[in-house]
């Protein structure tokens, strides 16, 4: 979930696929937050299929190749030289346990932190964005067509009723997703409708009787968030969302309290952190059978430990073989997530990915579609782009209920700049089943631009917008403000980058046989 603001973008490609843009979320990466510390979070060209093939299956058929140092053939490891199939092995534990870490380390700081706009909430309670983001939100990315509420799910004292109310129509989502970042179930517009409705969240393995009248989403680790979004059309139509977000609810089937987020040992030194982060949540929070047996390789690094940590004492050659292959984990899902620009790359073309959240295959509940064109079936391919997902767009959706699309140049392939004005022509509106709105970011932050009509986006919702008498649109990108400023979206004065948002996209964008109109330099 973004910004609660949908932090930003990076451009990749997962083997096979082309022309598909990776957001970095849908997710909830502040500009003030990383996925590991020390790094600040950067825009990224975009990969070739065989770039990402290379780090998927490797040059000698590894889901995950570690970069070795140099040595003879007759030298044996010692414990400042880690054996390399240990290595090799940290490193593909690593690209397979990042999106259980990153997504319950972000679940805990939600908790006791709250996201930007989003204030901090207990577990199994709604907490919810008081407004639409503006230019003072400081988030990447940030989305301004909707308010978010998002609720961290602790299942283990039992299940949980969920209340949605009547939307009359209006468009929202709530996205169900699991510890390891499976979407697993999505209720709204698109999915299931906008009349009242109560559901039952259930637990792994729980058989009970749900109350009459209600549906069972099945939820596949006792941990999971509900990440929603729902239209708001401006500051005048908070009222409507307010109401709206008192209603939306959670209560326990039945009393009990959950155990919360079990702890790793805190005396694990911290290079070793991640791998105990790792081993306790993995034990906790299973995952679906096909990638449990993928996991039994990784009993050699201990991560299949029950009990006491095997890291508060390790032995050395173990300890240097986990740190090498966390560096070389961390540098091949950064090789994935931010490789090189691909050259072939058409100017001014803009960059969508359909397929970064398809990797779940097993647990596809209410509003999910289950069609192989929405899976991944080969699943070191899918554990890779988990991976990016997870470090790109944490809790981003399925494009089949949203698309997001970025450009950074012009049709000329030129840098886009506020000090130059440019056109961007709709021969038709983008073919959408709910809105689309295009929002306008500077670089290198990609922040929402501050602008003296407090306009940060357009779309087909923005009151006055003028169309041709064919029904084609044209809007203003620039930072001098026109004339006639009806369809007029403000730019910083230097480099920006904006992001195009289609919500419930239609047959043609999810097929591909539609194309967005490049930006064009007004002549």
């Amino acid at each position: 979930m973004p910004s609660p603001g949908e932090p930003g973008f990076t451009r990749t490609d997962v083997a096979g696929w082309s022309q598909h843009q990776a957001p970095r979320t849908l997710g909830l990466t502040s500009t003030k937050e990383s996925p590991w510390p020390g790094q600040r979070l950067r825009p990224a060209p975009r990969a070739t299929p065989a770039t990402v093939a290379a780090v998927v299956h490797g040059r000698r058929g590894h889901c995950v190749r570690a970069v070795r140092s140099r040595r003879s053939e007759d030298k044996e490891p010692t414990v400042s030289d880690p054996k390399p199939e240990l290595v090799d092995l940290a490193a593909a534990a690593y690209i397979y346990g990042y999106p259980l870490v990153h997504d319950l380390s972000t679940v805990e700081t939600t908790t006791r932190k709250g996201f930007g706009i989003v204030p901090a909430g207990p577990f199994n309670a709604f907490a919810h964005a008081p407004q639409l983001a503006d230019a003072s939100a400081k988030f990447v990315s940030v989305n301004n067509d909707t308010v978010y509420s998002l609720a961290q799910l602790d299942l283990s004292g039992g299940p949980l009723l969920l209340h949605v109310p009547d939307c009359q129509g209006a468009y929202y989502v709530l996205q169900f997703v699991d510890a390891w970042t499976n979407n697993f179930a999505y209720l709204g517009r698109r999915a299931t409708g906008t009349e009242e409705a109560t559901w039952l969240i259930a637990p792994p393995g729980w058989t009970g009787t749900p109350p009459e009248g209600v549906r069972v989403i099945d939820s596949p680790t006792a941990v999971a968030s509900i990440v929603g979004r729902s239209a708001c059309d401006g500051p005048e139509d908070m009222a409507r969302i307010t109401a709206l977000q008192r209603q939306l609810t959670l209560t326990q089937l039945e009393p009990g309290a959950g155990s919360g987020l079990p702890q790793p040992d805190p005396d694990v030194p911290e290079p070793l952190r991640f791998f105990e982060q790792l081993r306790v949540w993995m034990a906790d929070f299973p995952p679906a059978p096909r990638d449990a047996a993928y996991q039994d390789r990784f009993q050699p690094l201990g991560l299949l430990e029950e009990g006491p940590s095997p890291y508060v004492q390790a032995d050395p050659g173990l300890v240097h073989a986990l740190e090498a292959g966390l560096a070389q984990g961390r540098a091949r899902l950064e090789a994935a997530a931010h490789p090189p620009t691909d050259p072939e790359h058409p100017p001014g073309v803009w960059d969508v990915n359909l397929h970064l959240f398809d990797y779940n295959v097993d647990h596809l509940g209410p509003g999910t579609l289950d069609e192989d064109r929405w899976k991944i079936p080969d699943r070191p391919t899918a554990h890779l782009t988990r991976a990016v997902a997870a470090r790109v767009g944490l809790w981003g959706n399925h494009a089949y209920e949203a698309v997001h699309a970025q450009t950074f140049s012009d049709s000329a392939g030129a840098q886009l700049v506020g000090s130059t004005s440019y056109t961007l022509h709709f021969e038709q509106p983008p073919p959408v089943d709910a809105f689309w709105s295009v929002t306008m970011y500077d670089t290198p932050d990609y922040h929402l631009v501050d602008n003296p009509i407090g306009r940060y986006s357009i779309g087909d919702r923005t009151p006055g917008l003028v169309y041709g008498d064919d029904g084609s649109l044209t809007l203003l990108l620039q930072h001098e403000r026109p004339a006639d400023a009806s369809n007029w979206l403000p730019a910083p004065l230097g480099a920006f980058r904006p992001v195009i948002r289609l919500y419930s996209p239609g047959a043609p964008v999810l097929d591909g046989s539609y194309q967005l109109p490049p930006i064009q330099v007004t002549a």
